[in-house]
């Protein structure tokens, strides 16, 4: 239990490192899903379009939405948005970095299978091959309309019988594999140049607000944590001292069957203080309520002083 303890204490204290670790996994579990996942496109008209962009742009969608939700801190960036500014005001530097890492991190997955679709080629063969101008092509001269849309939508299908009096179809998939290779290149340069520039250029920027808006963000990633542990620790004093009140009533009958609580009350001596007073419901609430509306100020000196 104590090593649960010591590994839920590591992930809560190094949130940041355990965010790249997370999202390293999703942007290989994106590969892995790509390379195990069977390719079919239905050869139709009218379906191809709808398959192929579907699966290029869905899945990123669901990656992203996971980079999301397995963030911590999108919630903690939420709750800083929304919460009353109370005596406490927002900075909102602070919510608009917190904002850019959370995306910067949750599109690492989305960004790496649209990469590997496009390298790959078959999405965009599947999506475009209908939509191909036929006189480009030498085997399409002689064709109907209708045929040549068949056939336009069969070149990602190999083993079709319409496919094997016409061998232009490997014209069409070259050229569009090729097209789907450029723009996957492409794409992975200018996201390379684009962090190198943001690598090198960021020295030349005020580093001040920076090194603050990173420093409160933590800091409230870190409140919050510290304050979920307290509410925890004071909603076990509390429940510890109800039930000590509700077996007070029954102090006979207990002593009768020779059980004690004056041990478990010398345990609880210390958590009393904690408490300072808190008898009921109602002023727990009161507190948990004024905590979010007026949250105090970041000034401890007033509290000394006070």
């Amino acid at each position: 239990m104590d090593r649960f303890r010591m590994i839920f204490q590591y992930f809560q204290s190094n949130s940041e490192s355990v965010m790249n670790g997370i999202c390293g996994l999703l942007a290989l579990a994106s590969v892995k899903m790509y390379t195990s996942f069977e390719f079919s496109c239905p050869c139709l008209p009218h379906y191809n379009m709808a398959y192929g962009l579907g699966i290029m742009f869905i899945p990123p969608i669901i990656l992203f939405l996971c980079g999301l939700i397995l963030n911590r801190q999108s919630l903690v960036m939420l709750e800083e948005w929304r919460r009353p500014p109370g005596r406490r005001k927002k900075d909102l530097a602070v919510i608009r970095y917190m904002c850019s890492s959370i995306m910067q991190r949750a599109m690492v997955a989305p960004v790496v299978w649209i990469i590997v679709t496009l390298l790959d080629g078959k999405c965009l063969i599947c999506a475009f091959s209908g939509s191909m101008d036929p006189k480009k092509f030498v085997g399409f001269a002689n064709v109907s309309t209708v045929q040549v849309q068949q056939l336009l939508a069969k070149v990602p299908c190999k083993d079709e019988e319409l496919l094997r009096n016409n061998t232009s179809h490997k014209a069409v998939s070259r050229y569009l594999r090729c097209w789907s290779q450029a723009l996957g290149w492409s794409i992975l340069l200018i996201l390379i140049i684009a962090a190198f520039l943001a690598r090198w250029l960021r020295p030349c920027f005020n580093q001040t607000t920076l090194l603050q808006a990173r420093h409160w963000s933590n800091y409230i990633d870190i409140e919050q944590k510290i304050f979920e542990e307290t509410c925890c620790e004071h909603s076990r004093l509390f429940a510890h001292k109800c039930i000590l009140h509700f077996f007070e009533s029954m102090q006979q009958e207990i002593k009768l069957h020779s059980f004690s609580l004056h041990g478990e009350g010398e345990g609880a001596e210390g958590g009393e203080d904690l408490l300072q007073g808190i008898t009921d419901q109602e002023q727990v609430n009161k507190l948990l309520k004024t905590w979010y509306y007026e949250k105090p100020p970041l000034d401890v000196s007033q509290a000394h002083q006070r």
